[in-house]
């Protein structure tokens, strides 16, 4: 019975969402904001269009400078603007 809680637990786990970007800012204690860029087609002309999204991570206590590409995963929400936690950096 164990087994099997412990791989529902990693199908849910797997699930989050990993993102890729650059910290744009690390002023904040515990925290770094990320730039993550994705192309997306236009729906008429059909060219390709860079869209850009701040997203706020924690850094569970290690420091990253500004510039340092990193990875970042979607987790619970840590406070008001928090909901993703970086994993590694690139």
């Amino acid at each position: 019975m164990k087994e099997k809680k412990n791989k529902e637990i990693e199908k849910i786990k797997g699930k989050r969402r990993r993102l890729r970007g650059i910290v744009v800012s690390a002023k904040m204690e515990k925290t770094v904001k990320v730039k993550v860029m994705r192309v997306v087609q236009h729906p008429r002309y059909r060219k390709y269009i860079k869209k850009y999204k701040n997203y706020i991570a924690d850094t569970k206590g290690k420091t990253y400078e500004v510039g340092d590409e990193v990875i970042i995963e979607e987790s619970r929400p840590i406070s008001k603007l928090k909901r993703w936690v970086v994993v590694s950096k690139v």
